[in-house]
């Protein structure tokens, strides 16, 4: 009795751990594209939505600075303390390590004393604007997850914008404002996310609580990515699958949180007061400690993994997609049109998978023979092509189609279209017997099938 018992707690924790492989521990994971479960045909691939995990993507920018002399050091020049602007001893020098101040420390490790910073030249040129246009560039779009964070170390200016673009710089959309007096500077009332809603989340606002000049512990400057998200997934972002399903379905928001480059447009420098001091220029300066930016490469949910090559990003595409997002089919899996996957329904989503051309069908070279469970075949968009339709993808020696998705197939047939003998997968092949027998069957199935409709007839 205990042996019997402890055999069905055995099958039941099996049968439990295969059913759990297909859900992710929290909502919206999708960190697996595929397991293998087991069918009437044996094992097979069942698909699901899948993305990369979010990282730190600073690792992977290219920065460029417009103008690109406008860094401090050439020529050497001094600068005031930012702890104390009137005391004006302190010196930039490109030649000089110690001294120098160059772009890259906008993003090296930080925790070092004294921090290290990128810096530019002062406002010697006063009233000629001091405008700095700093880009960063992935090569490859990027999905955002959590806030996007800049750290000065002058104080923060009294007017900047944080400008995106989707198609690799060509074009360029604000993000958000910046300003001390936001109705002055940019003819904006201001606001803070916290006046948005989930109807006015897309919203591009102006924001002056990030512009104070050389108050202390004022340094940070945040563009709320997580406060947006809440208000789908509640304060603690513990309702992720309310916040995939809005994404999944609302395509403007999905690419509010896309990028492939950010430019941070320095317009004016911290000077905390109304009036420039024009005795005092060298006070005035913008610099940059750290610039944080998290987010995931964007594979369309089809790719967990996500690889650098040749100093560019890649998706390590699954589904039998390919592309640097994996945007398109595979040669010879395009028999339907390509589609991203789909967070709904939660928690697997659906996969959309690419499927074999109508060409390649029969020919095992061209694709695997392991085939995904026929459920993950489900789409979400109605225009997309079917396995079978009864009319143009005919489910062949006898197969039945069933809801326009698959072939149900008579035992001695498989394949997608029914199109292969079962008996070619056994280590003896298809025997003169067998291959007899397949045939009788089909000539049974044609007979059942006359005499069904001279019973019709007969009515």
């Amino acid at each position: 009795m205990y042996l019997s018992r402890f055999l069905s707690l055995h099958t039941l924790w099996v049968t439990v751990s295969s059913m759990m492989q297909h859900y992710p521990s929290v909502w919206g994971h999708y960190d697996v594209c595929k397991t293998q479960i087991y069918t009437e045909e044996g094992k097979v691939w069942d698909y699901m939505a899948c993305q990369p995990e979010a990282r730190d993507m600073i690792k992977y920018v290219k920065v460029t600075l417009d103008p690109p002399d406008i860094t401090c050091g050439d020529p050497p020049e001094t600068f005031c303390a930012m702890g104390n602007p009137y005391m004006c001893n302190n010196e930039c020098d490109a030649s000089t390590q110690e001294l120098a101040h160059p772009p890259e420390l906008m993003f090296d490790l930080e925790g070092r004393h004294p921090s290290t910073f990128w810096q530019s030249t002062t406002w010697k040129d006063y009233p000629k604007p001091l405008h700095v246009n700093i880009t960063l560039s992935w090569n490859k779009t990027i999905e955002l997850t959590d806030n996007i964070v800049i750290t000065f170390e002058s104080g923060r200016p009294d007017q900047m914008i944080l400008e995106k673009s989707l198609d690799y710089g060509r074009t360029w959309q604000p993000y958000q404002y910046y300003a001390t007096d936001c109705l002055d500077a940019f003819h904006m009332d201001p606001k803070s996310v916290r006046d948005l809603s989930q109807h006015t989340v897309l919203e591009i606002i102006c924001t002056e609580e990030y512009s104070t000049g050389y108050m202390t512990n004022s340094k940070i400057i945040h563009f709320e990515i997580k406060d947006r998200f809440a208000f789908f997934a509640g304060p603690r972002l513990h309702n992720m699958a309310s916040l995939y399903g809005q994404l999944d379905t609302t395509k403007k928001l999905r690419d509010f949180f896309t990028i492939t480059d950010l430019r941070i447009r320095l317009l004016r420098p911290a000077t905390g007061e109304i009036y420039v001091d024009e005795q005092h220029l060298a006070r005035y300066f913008y610099a940059i400690s750290d610039i944080r930016v998290y987010g995931r490469c964007k594979c369309n949910l089809h790719a967990t993994g996500c690889k650098e090559e040749n100093k560019r990003l890649l998706c390590e595409c699954e589904h039998n997609t390919t592309g640097p997002d994996c945007g398109k089919c595979k040669k010879n899996y395009q028999g339907r049109p390509w589609s991203p996957g789909s967070y709904l329904p939660i928690p697997k989503g659906t996969a959309n998978i690419c499927i074999p051309s109508i060409s390649s069908i029969g020919n095992p070279s061209k694709f695997d023979r392991i085939w995904p469970n026929i459920s993950s075949l489900e789409v979400s968009k109605p225009n997309q092509a079917n396995v079978c339709d009864n009319e143009l993808l005919h489910c062949q020696n006898g197969g039945t189609c069933i809801n326009n998705v698959r072939c149900q197939c008579p035992p001695a047939y498989t394949g997608i279209l029914c199109e292969k003998l079962k008996c070619e997968r056994d280590p003896g092949g298809c025997s003169q017997n067998s291959g007899q027998g397949a045939v009788a069957h089909g000539l049974l199935l044609l007979l059942a099938a006359l005499l069904g409709a001279a019973g019709l007839c007969s009515l």
